[in-house]
């Protein structure tokens, strides 16, 4: 089986690199010449500072495979049933460990390329070190997909504007920040949301940031779909 699976998304990642060229370049490298690649389902390695997990946690999930040329250039193949619940989070993880009010900075850029099917967000998932808080930034989604809790308004922080959504999974708070336009590029200045939610609503003390995540939430993607991170960085400090 993750013979077969490798060998689709070599197909899939080749095609692109067939088409436009040597321009391409190392960002369109198959699977097979990736530095690292799994289809198990906690399969995870670290490099140049990243984590990355291919994360399939979800119940009724079908098969997924996640390839790394590196840190940030890393994507996963998924073949999702079409029914509800989230059934992955491929995702590449840095860890921060500092409180909200000892980062001077906290900010991302992403690049993806992500597929205009199936039932997915592509997201920033940030938590504290204690597991109590989850900030979820949703920068695309498609499909029949949502977030957890109750709607509190929009707000235009970090050179975004969000709808934001309130809620608890009976595990922690959820605060999830949904773009109100997809985008599949841009820059994330992290640390003013993490303030707003601290000091102007109150929702949170001065936590210390754990970690910052970066993937996709897929709900579905039934024939199997590709979902690419062509660059990320996530600095802070």
């Amino acid at each position: 089986m993750a013979t077969n699976i490798l060998s689709r998304i070599t197909k899939a990642l080749l095609a692109p690199v067939l088409a436009l060229g040597a321009t391409v370049g190392l960002a369109s490298a198959p699977a097979h010449a990736a530095v690292w690649s799994s289809c198990d389902q906690w399969g995870n390695t670290g490099l140049n500072g990243y984590t990355l997990y291919n994360n399939i946690w979800g119940s009724g999930a079908g098969a997924q495979c996640v390839w790394a040329n590196s840190g940030t250039n890393w994507g996963a193949w998924a073949d999702h049933p079409n029914t509800g619940g989230i059934k992955s989070y491929p995702n590449a993880k840095k860890v921060i460990n500092k409180s909200i009010t000892s980062l001077s900075s906290l900010t991302s850029s992403y690049n993806v390329t992500v597929p205009s099917s199936g039932a997915y967000n592509t997201s920033y998932d940030i938590w504290d070190t204690d597991y109590d808080y989850e900030i979820m930034l949703w920068v695309n989604h498609h499909g029949a997909v949502g977030p957890l809790g109750s709607s509190q308004g929009a707000v235009s922080l970090g050179g975004h504007t969000w709808n934001v959504y309130k809620g608890n999974n009976g595990a922690n708070e959820v605060f999830s920040f949904l773009r109100t336009s997809d985008s599949n590029s841009g820059t994330v200045d992290i640390l003013p949301i993490l303030k707003w939610i601290k000091d102007t609503k109150g929702w949170m003390g001065n936590e210390t940031i754990g970690d910052v995540q970066f993937g996709y939430e897929i709900t579905s993607s039934a024939g199997g779909l590709d979902f690419r991170t062509n660059n990320l960085t996530v600095s802070g400090g």
